[in-house]
């Protein structure tokens, strides 16, 4: 990723998952050998760059080889669903990353990603706001989960009553949708295989 006038080789907005974005340039730091530090690591050079699309922010820095050459990172990274979810519920919820910019879409592959989680999970029959419920019932998700996911957009048949007056999603509820899929899949899958990794460790290391 150069670190010129323009933010070059990002694939997707950050903020607004548009792809290619034009990211320009509003600010950097001057001095050609990164910021002064005084914890004698590398110094590190900072640029901020603003999209064209939705006005977000992204942080650029380079350091060691990468100094006056191109960002080894940026900040807010680009979205990335976690490996530790099921295939399936991984590839629908990079999808609804991924077209966050489209809301519609991005609620439909939300919906299709928490769809996936459940059946992965063994809750194959009925709505998918009925198996959110026999979830809850069943101890494997919190209330706080089921109350979050009944009041959010999933998908696109959602019973509502203003659906017919009111028949697409807003950017702000693909976003909690969003949100609402990746916390859930981090919530049954990604905590537990963490946790699942720390025991073994634990054990290994005893051994």
């Amino acid at each position: 990723m150069e670190m010129r006038e323009q933010l070059t080789d990002v694939r997707r907005c950050p903020h607004c998952s548009i792809a290619s974005p034009f990211l320009y340039k509003v600010w950097s730091s001057k001095d050609a050998e990164g910021t002064p530090r005084t914890d004698n690591r590398e110094r590190k050079a900072w640029a901020v760059y603003l999209c064209r699309t939705c006005g977000g922010a992204v942080s650029a820095e380079a350091y060691g080889r990468y100094l006056n050459h191109a960002a080894s990172r940026i900040y807010p990274t680009e979205k990335q669903a976690h490996e530790d979810i099921p295939e399936i519920a991984r590839t629908f919820l990079q999808q609804a990353y991924d077209t966050l910019h489209a809301p519609d879409a991005a609620a439909v592959m939300a919906g299709s990603a928490v769809d996936a989680m459940l059946k992965d999970k063994g809750y194959e029959k009925g709505s998918l706001y009925d198996r959110i419920d026999k979830a809850l019932a069943d101890n494997v998700l919190t209330h706080g989960m089921a109350e979050w996911a009944h009041s959010v957009r999933l998908g696109s048949n959602r019973p509502r009553h203003a659906d017919a007056e009111r028949p697409h999603v807003s950017h702000e509820e693909a976003r909690q949708s969003v949100e609402f899929a990746e916390a859930l899949g981090n919530f049954l899958f990604v905590l537990t295989a963490r946790i699942e990794r720390g025991i073994q460790a634990a054990k290994a290391a005893e051994g």
